[in-house]
């Protein structure tokens, strides 16, 4: 029994490869759901539902169908404004190459800057009612910080596949009108560490009878709450003295 429907999956991914090769299966597609827990690693406690987890699928390296070429173009703009000592929104996921502007809506001085892992720079010092721009051209999570205040923090995700969903408050994802095909699956949350995000990385295949990546539970890590400036010291009050500084 075991075998037969070993067989039975197999004979439905080659007939898929070999329609999407044709082209006659272009145009079918699926919706695909998962759900994403978090828990501490202990069997006592009871797991929670991550929310803003993303989960997004890329090609297969090396497969001769690759259903995620399609070229990738941002809906509309693309903002992450500074607003009451923080970014709104928390999270974005972008297509790479997309220009992201940083407008200061607050009455105050910012410094963005990004100096980690995925797209580096640094914005400098500029005024309430001033936007700054920067193209996220390579793909990867970027962790944005103000070097003012160090309580502000947001993260820019950026994609070379369309097909993502971020999960919503009960950990729910749906990543709509996928391509039938092989896929790597990827996971991101912010409360987990790169090992365990990467170890969920797997290769998947999307067809009409499996449409679901099923519960992907994370691991969560209690992550320090501080973080050093651009300049890799500790942060401290801005000088006084800086031209239209207002002291929040």
């Amino acid at each position: 029994m075991k075998a037969t429907a070993k067989n039975c999956r197999q004979c439905a991914l080659l007939t898929c490869a070999l329609l999407i090769c044709s082209g006659r299966i272009v145009a079918q597609s699926v919706d695909v759901s998962a759900r994403v827990e978090l828990h501490d690693g202990d069997a006592n406690t009871r797991a929670v539902s991550a929310r803003e987890a993303v989960v997004w699928l890329s090609n297969v390296p090396g497969a001769e169908v690759s259903p995620t070429k399609t070229p990738l173009q941002p809906s509309g703009r693309l903002r992450l404004a500074q607003h009451n000592k923080s970014f709104e929104p928390h999270l974005l996921v972008v297509p790479v190459g997309s220009l992201v502007e940083f407008p200061n809506q607050d009455p105050f001085f910012h410094n963005v800057f990004s100096l980690f892992d995925g797209k580096r720079f640094d914005l400098g010092l500029y005024e309430a009612g001033t936007t700054r721009n920067v193209r996220f051209d390579r793909p990867g999570v970027s962790y944005i910080f103000c070097n003012i205040h160090s309580e502000m923090s947001a993260v820019v995700i950026a994609l070379e596949t369309p097909y993502y969903g971020i999960s919503n408050a009960r950990g729910e994802v749906l990543i709509p009108n996928v391509p039938f095909g092989r896929y790597m699956m990827h996971v991101w949350h912010q409360s987990a560490l790169p090992e365990t995000l990467n170890s969920l990385t797997r290769e998947v295949s999307v067809y009409p009878s499996a449409a679901s990546l099923g519960l992907l539970r994370l691991t969560q890590t209690v992550l320090a709450q501080t973080h050093k400036n651009k300049y890799g010291r500790d942060y401290e009050p801005p000088a006084p003295s800086i031209p239209g500084y207002k002291r929040p």
